[in-house]
């Protein structure tokens, strides 16, 4: 006959099972709700225009200026500010296919030199057609 108690032999466990479910929702939870935009990385302020807004069949190359006059060429930023490193970091994005579709967006503070410096650089590497993205124009 055994009179001892028996919670001796019983050691104390936590369900770890349990634990990880409920860090997996939430992991997921977060993940689903998070928006991911591209954009929100740059801080720009494009330029209004009252033309209506186009859409294009094919993914455009973008190429990005800021404020400062530094050049994205689709989420990368050009290290170099010259035309040099600029044409070769557009012609490393768009490969061989000139016929791709160039959206220009600059800052509505960007220095102009730094407009006419991409726009060239597409110009030499045979982009026919680039657009400059704009915003729709505030109705008085």
């Amino acid at each position: 006959m055994n009179l001892g108690s028996s919670r001796a032999d019983m050691d104390p466990e936590i369900n770890l099972v349990s634990l990880i479910d409920v860090v997996f929702c939430l992991i997921v939870f977060l993940v689903i709700t998070t928006t991911f935009d591209h954009r929100s990385a740059i801080k720009l302020r494009l330029p209004q225009a009252g033309a209506p807004p186009t859409t294009e069949a094919t993914a455009p190359l973008t190429v990005t200026i800021d404020a400062d006059g530094r050049y994205y060429v689709g989420q990368n930023e050009v290290l170099k500010h010259d035309p040099d490193s600029l044409r070769a970091a557009i012609n490393a994005a768009a490969g061989s296919d000139r016929t791709l579709p160039v959206v220009l967006s600059a800052d509505a503070k960007t220095p102009h030199q730094s407009v006419v410096t991409a726009l060239e650089a597409l110009g030499a590497l045979g982009f026919e057609k680039v657009s400059i993205a704009t915003t729709p124009a505030k109705q008085p």
